[in-house]
């Protein structure tokens, strides 16, 4: 996981369950590190997700997880602040927290496109929009568990009144409740789980028994 030794002028940040990091995770981090020439990428395994209706799983799984999907590209630091932040964790106040360390620096906030159709519903929109630039990659407009993986229609953008960068990036049509809803069907277990997740992470989802009831 190495890192540029020169002073960060374009930073990204790019959080979010990762319960569990797939394929598209990876491949959006990629983009984000090659199209925006990121000196450094923030991976932010969320702490406590106020918007999720469903527990997520254990952080020291989830963090484990993304060292697995992530650790290997070049530029991408582990960032454990929001597992560690007491209470409800927001994007703001780990941008703040960003802009302090990094004050010279451009700040982007990674994300797909449907957490960009939901972003007025974020605390402190406003407050994240002044700090960073929203770089966007596009999704499939149906990844549910279901899906084809092999979908081709893109989610429709055209509306969004906010500004943002958009992400040159192939659709991947994967989720984190596909992933969890392949691991949990017992015919299932014994298919292919590296073909939504990097083998690293299927082995550990596989080792430690993750997934078994789907959520």
């Amino acid at each position: 996981m190495a890192q540029t030794n020169h002073s960060p002028r374009r930073v990204g940040m790019f959080g979010g369950a990762f319960d569990p990091p797939h394929w598209a995770h990876r491949a959006l981090a990629k983009t984000a590190l090659d199209q925006l020439q990121l000196d450094v990428l923030h991976i932010l395994p969320t702490g406590h997700a106020w918007h999720k209706s469903r527990v997520l799983s254990p952080a020291a799984d989830r963090l484990a997880m993304c060292e697995l999907a992530f650790g290997d590209l070049q530029n991408v630091q582990m960032d454990q602040r929001e597992i560690l932040r007491d209470g409800p964790s927001y994007t703001a106040d780990t941008l703040i927290e960003l802009h302090r360390e990094y004050p010279q620096a451009q700040l982007f906030l990674v994300l797909g496109a449907d957490q960009l159709l939901s972003f007025k519903s974020w605390v402190r929109w406003q407050e994240v929009l002044d700090l960073a630039t929203l770089a966007v990659a596009n999704r499939a407009t149906n990844i549910g568990a279901g899906a084809p993986l092999d979908q081709a229609t893109e989610t429709d953008l055209s509306s969004v009144d906010l500004p943002f960068e958009l992400l040159n990036m192939p659709l991947k049509n994967i989720s984190a409740t596909a992933v969890r809803a392949h691991v949990g069907q017992a015919a299932q277990r014994g298919a292919a789980l590296d073909v939504l997740v990097p083998e690293p992470v299927a082995r550990y989802i596989s080792q430690h028994h993750l997934y078994q009831s789907p959520t």
